[in-house]
């Protein structure tokens, strides 16, 4: 697909922020997502049909959709919550979403939708499907299903892929690329352009990267807590 094309070695930026943050305002979101596209971001990736409207109709660069509840729940870990049912789904095509992120581990979804029919949706829509996984064997059923392409965004944050350190998951790129055919994405952790370099290297399609370019707290948080520690 031409879209995915379109992907292939860029990095993307996720510019999302929950509605409890201050940068969640509208007006915000536009003035963060203008500000990477400036950067030189090749996509963008993006939390609900709000903001997947305003980014499809100020650029030209690909718009991943998704969406995640107003407050993520305690036991995150152990549900499905991004793009979770076919009704998230419509929403983001609805918005324009050229792209359409979802959960693709194997877990039970909130009114027991199927992966498969998700992925049906999307493809019937003539939309790209991002399947967000966090273990190889997901990464290999999202793609008997239909995936377009998978990411390794939930890695370290399912019960079945806990204490993956801080540093971004290369070994399950590096499976992913060597036991699927499918397009590859490196998201989660990367806080230095050394280790993008090192995702084009094993074989990543392209990057994603949100917190170290749009989440501020946490850039902050990083600097202080070195700070403290010195």
């Amino acid at each position: 697909m031409d879209m995915i094309n379109r992907l292939k070695g860029k990095v993307i930026v996720s510019v999302q922020a929950m509605p409890s943050e201050p940068l969640y305002a509208e007006h915000c979101m536009v003035a963060m997502m203008k500000s990477v596209v400036k950067g030189g971001a090749g996509a963008l990736r993006v939390a609900g049909a709000r903001d997947v409207k305003n980014a499809k109709k100020l650029f030209d660069v690909p718009v991943i959709g998704l969406t995640k509840p107003d407050v993520i729940p305690s036991n995150w870990q152990e549900i499905v919550y991004i793009t979770p049912t076919v009704k998230e789904v419509i929403e983001l095509i609805d918005a324009g979403a050229d792209i359409v992120a979802f959960d693709g581990t194997m877990r039970t979804r909130p009114d027991d939708t199927k992966l498969e029919d998700l992925i049906k949706y999307i493809r019937i829509n003539k939309k790209v499907s991002m399947a967000d996984i966090s273990t190889l064997d997901e990464g290999i059923n999202a793609e008997k299903l239909g995936a377009n392409i998978l990411s390794t965004t939930l890695s370290g944050y399912t019960q079945f892929s806990q204490n993956r350190g801080e540093e971004p998951d290369f070994e399950l790129l590096e499976q992913l690329v060597n036991n699927t055919n499918l397009p590859i994405v490196l998201e989660g952790r990367i806080w230095e352009p050394q280790q993008v370099d090192k995702a084009f290297k094993l074989g990543a399609h392209c990057v994603v990267i949100g917190s170290a370019i749009t989440r501020p707290q946490l850039i902050t948080k990083r600097f202080v807590q070195r700070s403290n520690n010195e």
